[in-house]
């Protein structure tokens, strides 16, 4: 298990290649990787807050629940903070388990977390330089609720 909170971009191959590196009993491996959308109605900038120390606490923590509701052998999960751009990266989300099921099961259970609890607060910049705080959507609470 590995969560990191960071403001450095990754490399989610060079990530996924270490997660996996030396392990055979790996059968499957699901990632997510989220990205700032532009574009005509995007983004021009997002800003990513959080609380140093508490969030990183929190994501081992929803990370060692994955463990405990799926048989994974690996995780992690990146997260990065500060100005990002679009087509930036924003979240590395990987799951590795001996079968398919699991690793998109726990997968989908993480993104849905870090969607609707995660400790981070984003703040959204159109090119107008109009800055707004982005509240959780219903679909996304709608989408975590299938876990609980």
């Amino acid at each position: 298990m590995a969560a990191r909170v960071q403001q450095e971009d990754f490399d989610a191959v060079a990530e996924v290649a270490a997660l996996t590196a030396g392990r055979t009993d790996i059968g499957a491996i699901v990632t997510f990787t989220g990205r700032v959308r532009g574009g005509e109605g995007g983004v021009a900038a997002m800003t990513l807050e959080h609380y140093p120390g508490m969030t990183e606490a929190e994501l081992s923590r929803i990370e060692a629940e994955a463990h405990s509701r799926w048989p994974l052998q690996a995780s992690l999960i990146v997260h990065r903070v500060g100005e990002l751009k679009p087509g930036d990266n924003i979240v590395l989300v990987a799951t590795a388990s001996a079968h398919r099921q699991a690793a998109f099961e726990a997968a989908g259970f993480l993104m849905d977390y870090l969607k609707t609890r995660a400790p981070f607060w984003k703040k959204e910049t159109d090119a107008s330089g109009n800055a707004v705080w982005v509240e959780a959507r219903e679909s996304d609470d709608s989408a975590a609720r299938r876990w609980s």
